[in-house]
C-alpha cells in the first residue's frame, strides 16, 4: 500500500496539475520597468536631466504599484469607507473611517510622493522648480494601474491648488495655501469640488444652493453662509471643498454663480455647518467615500470674482479631465498587461492561448486603444508645459489653444475606450477574472466612471464640438502641430506622410462641418472621435520613425497605420479578403522584439 501512494504522489508531480493550471498575473512586477512604451515617449518628450532625476522615483513608484498598493487597493476596495452620523454624546460629529489600506495608500500618495503639491512649489521630489506636467502625469500614470479611486481625492486636491494660487485673495492665499500645498500629515489640508445636485448635474446653471454674505472678516477675507444641498460629493469629508452657489439676488443660469472654499472646520477648530448626510453605494471607486452634503449656512471663504464662479471652476473642470485621460490610459495599460500575461500564461487544446488567431485579434482590440492613450498622454502634457511656461519660459497661447481641444478630445474617447479594453480583458482571462480577487474584476468596474465624472460623453462631445471647434479654431491648431512633428520625419516614407495629411485635412473639415451647422449636433460624438484617432494616427507615425531612427523600437509605426484603417476607415463587415500586412504586423506587436525601422516602413505602404 505504501508503494502505490507513493507512485500516484510521484506521478501526480511529473508535470502540471492544480494551480499550474492556472495563468499568472502581473502582480508583483514593477508597472515602470516592463512598460518599454511608456519609457520610449518620456525618451521623446521629457527634457533628459529631468528625466535622469525623475527616473529612480518613477521605478520605485513602478514598483510600489505592481506590489504594495496593489495589495493595498484589492483590500481597500472591499473595506469600504463607514460615515458615523453621531458621537457617543449625541453631536452631530459626523465622521468617515477608513480601513488602514486606504489611509496607506494615502501615505504613499500625499505624504511620500508628493502628488497634490508637486505641481504647485518646487522641493517635492527633490525638484527645483514645480514638475513638469509630464512628470505629474507621469506619477498618475503609474499610480492609478494599482489604485483608481484614490486618485479622486489625489486629483480634486491638485486642481484645487491651481484655482486657488489662480483666482483667491493674497489673504486667503495666506490662510490656506501652506497647509494645501504640505506633505506633513499633521499639516495638510486635502482638497474637493462640489458642484453636482438634484437639480444638475451636466445643467450647472440650474444649481439651487444660495451664498448669504456675511462681510469682511479683520483678516481681509470676504465670508458668506452656505445654504442648500450637494448631491453626490466625492471626498466627501475633504479638508477643503471648492463649491458653487448662487449669491441670493444673482442672475439665473451659470452667470449668477459665484465660487467658494468652504473649510471642513473653522480656524478655531470647531466644525462647520454642515453634515455629510449618507455615503453613496457605489458601483466602483469603493475604496474612496463620496457622499450627500447638507449644508445649513456653513461658512465659506469667496474665491475671486463672485460673478465668475463657474469659469473659474471650468478652468479646474479642464484640468480633471485631462487627469481622466490619464487615468484611463493608465487602466487600459494595466489591463493590456493582464491580458497578455493571461494570453500566455494559459494553455488550452495543448498550446499558449495567446497562439489562437481570434485571440490574437482579441489582444490586438486591447492593445491599440492603450496605446493611442498613451500617447495622447504625452502629447497633452507636454503642450500643458508649454502653455504654463516651464524652465523659465514664457507661457505659449498656441500651445493653451492646442491644450484646450485636447483635454476634451482626450477625455471623451479616452474613457470610453476603457470600458470595453476592460470587458475585453476580463474575457480574456476567463471566468477567474470575474472572481474579486482578481484585479480584473475592479477594473471593469471603475472604468464606468470615467464617462460620468467631469462630464458625460455627450458634454465633452459637445465642449470639443461648439467650443473648441466651433469658437476657438482649435481643430486648426491641432492639424496644424501635428504635421510640424512628423513631416520633417526623413525616417517617415512621403507616401505615407501624404495619407496622414489627407487623414487629418478631411477630419478637420469634418468637424468644422458639424460645429458649423446646429442639425450636426448629433454627429458631435464622431467628430470628436474622429479627431482623436487623426490626432494618435500622427503622433504614433512621429514617434515610431524618430524611434526607430535612434535604433530604437519603431512598432508605434505599424499602430499608426492600424488606426487609420481600424478607425477612420470604412470596412465591409462581411468581406474575406485577408491583408497580409496586418497579420505579419500583428505577429511583430504581439511579440516583445523592438521592431526595426526598415520592417515597419516596408509595412505601411
Amino acid at each position: 500500500m505504501p508503494d502505490m501512494m507513493s507512485n500516484r504522489t510521484h506521478g501526480m508531480n511529473e508535470g502540471p496539475h492544480g494551480a499550474h493550471h492556472i495563468a499568472p498575473d502581473v502582480h508583483g512586477q514593477n508597472f515602470y520597468a516592463i512598460d518599454r512604451q511608456f519609457q520610449d515617449l518620456l525618451s521623446l518628450y521629457l527634457e533628459p536631466g529631468l528625466r535622469a532625476a525623475m527616473t529612480p522615483h518613477f521605478q520605485r513608484l513602478g514598483q510600489l504599484a505592481g506590489g504594495r498598493l496593489d495589495e493595498l487597493a484589492m483590500i481597500a476596495d472591499r473595506n469600504v469607507p463607514v460615515l458615523h452620523a453621531r458621537d457617543r454624546f449625541g453631536r452631530d460629529e459626523d465622521w468617515i473611517d477608513y480601513h488602514p489600506a486606504y489611509r496607506e495608500m494615502e501615505k504613499i500618495a500625499f505624504d511620500d510622493f508628493g502628488m497634490h503639491a508637486m505641481s504647485h512649489r518646487a522641493g517635492v521630489l527633490g525638484m527645483t522648480e514645480p514638475a513638469h506636467p509630464l512628470v505629474k502625469y507621469a506619477f498618475t500614470y503609474l499610480y492609478v494601474q494599482a489604485e483608481f479611486g484614490l486618485m479622486c481625492p489625489i486629483s480634486m486636491s491638485d486642481t484645487s491648488n491651481f484655482t486657488m494660487k489662480t483666482h483667491a485673495s493674497p489673504e486667503l492665499k495666506r490662510l490656506l495655501m501652506d497647509r494645501l500645498l504640505s506633505q506633513d500629515p499633521a499639516r495638510m489640508m486635502k482638497g474637493a469640488q462640489l458642484m453636482t445636485e438634484k437639480a444638475g448635474g451636466s445643467d450647472v446653471g440650474a444649481l439651487e444652493t444660495e451664498a448669504e454674505r456675511i462681510g469682511v472678516g479683520a483678516d481681509g477675507i470676504e465670508r458668506w453662509k452656505i445654504h442648500g444641498q450637494k448631491w453626490f460629493c466625492s471626498h466627501a469629508d475633504a479638508d477643503l471643498a471648492l463649491i458653487l452657489a448662487r449669491p441670493r439676488g444673482a442672475a439665473p443660469g451659470t452667470q449668477g454663480l459665484g465660487m467658494f472654499a468652504l473649510p471642513r472646520r473653522l480656524e478655531d477648530g470647531s466644525r462647520n455647518s454642515y453634515r455629510i448626510v449618507r455615503l453613496k453605494d457605489k458601483l466602483g471607486t469603493r475604496s474612496m467615500a463620496s457622499g450627500e452634503i447638507v449644508l445649513d449656512g456653513a461658512i465659506a471663504y469667496l474665491v475671486g470674482d463672485v460673478t465668475r464662479g463657474f469659469k473659474q471652476m471650468m478652468s479646474q473642470v479642464n484640468l480633471s479631465r485631462l487627469s481622466h485621460g490619464v487615468r484611463a490610459a493608465a487602466m487600459m495599460r494595466r489591463c493590456l498587461n493582464e491580458a497578455m500575461a493571461a494570453a500566455r500564461g494559459r494553455r488550452a487544446f495543448g498550446k499558449p492561448t495567446s497562439e489562437y488567431p481570434l485571440l490574437r485579434r482579441q489582444l490586438m482590440k486591447i492593445m491599440l486603444p492603450t496605446e493611442q492613450a498613451l500617447s495622447m498622454y504625452a502629447f497633452s502634457a507636454d503642450a500643458m508645459g508649454r502653455a504654463e511656461g516651464h524652465g523659465g519660459k514664457a507661457g505659449d497661447k498656441d500651445a493653451a489653444n492646442l491644450l484646450r481641444v485636447l483635454t476634451p478630445v482626450y477625455k471623451f474617447r479616452a474613457c470610453r475606450d476603457n470600458i470595453p479594453v476592460a470587458s475585453q480583458t476580463l474575457e480574456v482571462r476567463g471566468g477567474i477574472g470575474y472572481i474579486e480577487e482578481w484585479a480584473t474584476a475592479r477594473l471593469v468596474r471603475d472604468a464606468q466612471i470615467g464617462t460620468l465624472w467631469e462630464g458625460t460623453s455627450n458634454m465633452n462631445a459637445l465642449d470639443v464640438v461648439q467650443r473648441a471647434v466651433g469658437k476657438s479654431g482649435g481643430h486648426k491648431t491641432l492639424s496644424a502641430a501635428l504635421k510640424a512633428k512628423y513631416e520633417p520625419s526623413g525616417a517617415l516614407p512621403g507616401q505615407y506622410k501624404g495619407l496622414l495629411g489627407a487623414t487629418l485635412d478631411r477630419v478637420e473639415r469634418f468637424a468644422e462641418a458639424v460645429a458649423a451647422d446646429p442639425k450636426h449636433e448629433k454627429r458631435s460624438r464622431q467628430a470628436a472621435g474622429a479627431l482623436y484617432h487623426a490626432t494618435t494616427a500622427a503622433l504614433m507615425a512621429w514617434e515610431g520613425a524618430t524611434l526607430g531612427a535612434r535604433g530604437g523600437d519603431a512598432r508605434r509605426l505599424l499602430l499608426s497605420r492600424l488606426v487609420i484603417e481600424h478607425r477612420l476607415s470604412t470596412q465591409d463587415p462581411l468581406s474575406l479578403g485577408e491583408s497580409a500586412w496586418e497579420e505579419e504586423a500583428m505577429n511583430l506587436l504581439l511579440n516583445d522584439a523592438p521592431v526595426p525601422l526598415a520592417k515597419a516602413v516596408s509595412l505601411l505602404s
